[in-house]
């Protein structure tokens, strides 16, 4: 992971854009990070891996709901489908 100065990546935009293709680079202002710049590939696949996570959850708070359970062959005959 790369770390430059706000400052410095205004004055090489063009090279910390390409170096932000193969790495991270961390952007900071007054030595604090400020932000991070990553490729638009590795920001899909995180996106991608975030969205999983919520879905994860959101199965397990699912599974987690305890109520009655409807049989399969009923939830289909009150839908019409059988």
């Amino acid at each position: 992971m790369v770390k430059i100065s706000v400052s410095k990546a205004r004055e090489r935009l063009s090279e910390v854009v390409a170096m932000s293709q193969s790495e991270p680079v961390v952007l900071e202002l007054y030595g604090k990070r400020a932000a991070v710049m990553v490729s638009p590939e590795q920001y899909d696949e995180m996106l991608e891996a975030l969205e999983e996570s919520h879905d994860v959850a959101a199965f397990d708070v699912a599974l987690a709901d305890v109520g009655d359970n409807i049989p399969w062959e009923q939830v289909k005959s009150d839908l019409g489908w059988s």
